[in-house]
């Protein structure tokens, strides 16, 4: 399983299912199309598993380097030698050559152990580019879900605006036949066909928001923006919520958050390996290596020469210019940055649960107001359109009833919602997202 699954599973507390149909997607679907085709979570998923593989003892400094040499040089020259005796030997195009070739290793055993500091500090980074996709998962599945039952609410906004064009039909077919036998007036048909064409303009206007909202879907998931889908008809809200809880799990696994704490470890490593810079640097080497040289002027016309060379170097660093003091004191300023900011963002993240936690309180009573009101204007618009059947109440009275109805359906679709997005938002901040 690779590091992108495992954070993906450890979000998710649920096995996601098929796709019912080819024309319904449901929640859990689009999140699982999501995970797979999402360009921001791939980018993300590469820039963890570039943070995991960095963290290996050679990226460290804690092996040695082991290098293969070869150098060889040749020339031509013409050449004259004068020896004590005050004989003088010469030669035009005298060659002299040679090649030297081995094997080296160099490897730094000590360095105030600043190597071992790079280490842990690599470990943080990867535990760093996990965090980051784990909050770039979260944000993609906050995305879905929200653009999903924005979907669900305008599904069920359209279903009240066909039932409203359905009675504006019906009321504009009795205007009609009471106008036919003299029962209406032509004022009463006219004003029965301007409600209902203003019912279909309000109806395409929905038709096209909830196009415009299917492309979006389709671009999140990362496919044809052309593909047609429809979302499964129903809102759930998690009704259970608990503010404590939600405090407790947000300072643990908040991504914001777990990400400002692992950037205050890497500063403290920061400084540890500033402070190594006070010790000695210690390094060994050695070799095995060969040499051959031909020159046609000389006491010796060829030598050669192999074998192994060892040795150590020792390095203090005893003055700067008071560099090192300087380094120190900006690492620690930057640990101490580091500590105000984790301060700064456990006020902001308890701040943003209160609030939302708030929000979704009121809109969780609302959802009750509302379904009180749809229920109550069902059963008046019934008893409405029963007495402007037998003609007792006027058109005005009918259409208030009409509209009544529509706009308490869609009060109470948008309360639905709105719920659901505090929901999600109060999750997302707490560093899960449950799909109900």
């Amino acid at each position: 399983m690779t590091k992108c699954k495992f954070i993906i599973a450890s979000i998710l507390f649920f096995a996601f299912n098929n796709v019912n149909s080819q024309e319904i997607i449901s929640l859990e679907s689009a999140v699982k199309l999501a995970l797979e085709n999402n360009y921001e979570i791939k980018i993300a998923s590469n820039n963890s598993l570039i943070a995991t593989t960095n963290v290996a003892i050679g990226n460290a400094g804690m092996l040695p380097v082991v290098s293969a040499t070869v150098a060889a040089n040749n020339r031509v020259q013409n050449s004259s030698q004068t020896l004590q005796s005050g004989v003088v030997n010469s030669l035009d195009n005298a060659k002299n050559n040679s090649l030297n070739y081995g094997v080296n290793l160099d490897w730094t055993v000590f360095d105030g152990f600043k190597m071992f500091a790079k280490l842990d500090q690599l470990k943080e980074l990867q535990k760093l580019g996990e965090t980051q996709l784990k909050q770039t998962i979260l944000n993609k599945i906050s995305a879905v879900t929200t653009t999903y039952f924005d979907l669900v609410q305008q599904q069920q906004q359209l279903d009240a605006l066909d039932s409203t064009i359905v009675i504006s039909n019906q009321r504009l077919a009795l205007a009609q036949n009471r106008f036919v036998i003299g029962k209406a007036s032509k004022l009463e048909v006219l004003n029965a066909q301007v409600d209902l064409n203003t019912d279909q303009v309000t109806l395409l206007r929905q038709k096209e928001l909830y196009a415009n909202t299917k492309i979006v879907m389709n671009q999140i998931l990362a496919r044809d923006t052309a593909t047609e889908f429809k979302v499964n008809d129903a809102i759930r809200v998690d009704a259970t919520l608990l503010l404590d809880n939600l405090v407790s799990l947000a300072e643990n696994q908040n991504p914001q958050l777990v990400a400002q704490i692992i950037a205050n470890k890497v500063a403290e490593l920061q400084l540890k390996q500033v402070k190594a810079n006070r010790y000695p640097t210690v390094k060994l080497s050695t070799g095995y290596n060969l040499s051959e040289t031909q020159a046609s002027l000389g006491f010796a016309t060829a030598t050669s020469a192999k074998g192994f060379n060892y040795g150590f170097s020792a390095a203090l660093n005893l003055f700067d210019g008071f560099a090192q003091n300087r380094n120190e004191k900006i690492a620690q300023l930057q640990i101490d940055n580091s500590k105000l900011t984790i301060d700064q963002q456990k006020l902001a993240l308890h701040s943003q649960l209160a609030t939302s936690f708030q929000t979704y309180l009121t809109n969780l009573e609302l959802i009750r107001l509302e379904d009180k009101n749809e229920a109550i204007a069902k059963q008046n618009l019934a008893i409405t359109l029963d007495k402007f059947k037998i003609g007792t109440i006027t058109t005005l009275e009918f259409r208030t009833a009409q509209l009544n109805f529509v706009n308490a359906k869609v009060r109470n679709s948008n309360a639905q919602f709105q719920a659901k997005l505090s929901e999600i938002a109060l999750k997302e901040l707490a560093g899960i997202i449950n799909l109900n």
